[in-house]
């Protein structure tokens, strides 16, 4: 049985890969921010643990662990928490900056941190689910952009550094996808949203699992997947 670590779990393309993965019977460890939301993941998932630990703290994660038992061996570690907030450069604080840069970048760097022992134990893998604006940035995308910017570099480093240890990394760059972020996005876009026009998060997870599911002899680096209407 494959032990999976999930960030973001809760909603859109996380809760999506945690329903298939513990349909399937895997093993679950799925991050919350807080004690509260850990015990709504665990009445979602019965028999998954929870990790708690707030993404926007990335400096507090070492001591939340440490309170903590964490797992023995970790066979996938999936990043799909993430925040979005659009403005111009001209207007954007740097407390919105920090937030979308700890959250979208910091916190999946430390969490990689925490957990790489387990993974190169296991050989396992490391899937970053990143975004469209982790390729291009666009009008108003700046902070949000510069974040997943960053974390294409991030899995890129990482494949290089622990590809002889038999650790795989894979970025995911999803197009706008059907989940609570892109209500927010079309909010503040001042658009009407339509979940239809949008991918399905089924549809990112069903991409997900196949790369976790590619025979060893292979390996996805990067896929992108785009709507189909």
């Amino acid at each position: 049985m494959a032990t999976h670590v999930i960030t973001g779990a809760g909603s859109g393309i996380g809760a999506a890969v945690a329903r298939r993965l513990h349909a399937r019977g895997d093993d679950l460890v799925l991050h919350a921010r807080d004690a509260g939301r850990a015990k709504e993941l665990a009445a979602e998932f019965p028999g998954a643990r929870t990790l708690v630990g707030d993404l926007a703290e990335p400096d507090r994660l070492s001591w939340a662990f440490s309170h903590q038992t964490l797992p023995d061996r970790v066979d996938s570690l999936l990043h799909v928490a993430g925040v979005i907030d659009l403005g111009r450069v001209g207007d954007l604080t740097p407390k919105t900056w920090r937030h979308q840069l700890d959250v979208n970048l910091i916190s999946p760097a430390e969490l990689t941190r925490h957990f790489l022992p387990q993974l190169r134990l296991a050989q396992g893998h490391v899937v970053f689910v990143n975004s469209g604006s982790g390729l291009r940035a666009g009008h108003e995308w700046s902070a949000y952009a510069a974040s997943k910017h960053g974390l294409k570099a991030l899995a890129d480093a990482l494949r290089h550094e622990e590809h002889e240890n038999g650790v795989r990394v894979t970025s995911v760059y999803p197009g706008r996808t059907a989940s609570p972020m892109q209500v927010k996005v079309h909010q503040q876009e001042g658009k009407e949203y339509d979940p239809a026009q949008w991918i399905d998060p089924e549809s990112v997870a069903t991409t997900i699992l196949m790369a976790l599911d590619l025979p060893r002899d292979a390996e996805v680096n990067d896929l992108t997947v785009r709507p189909g209407r």
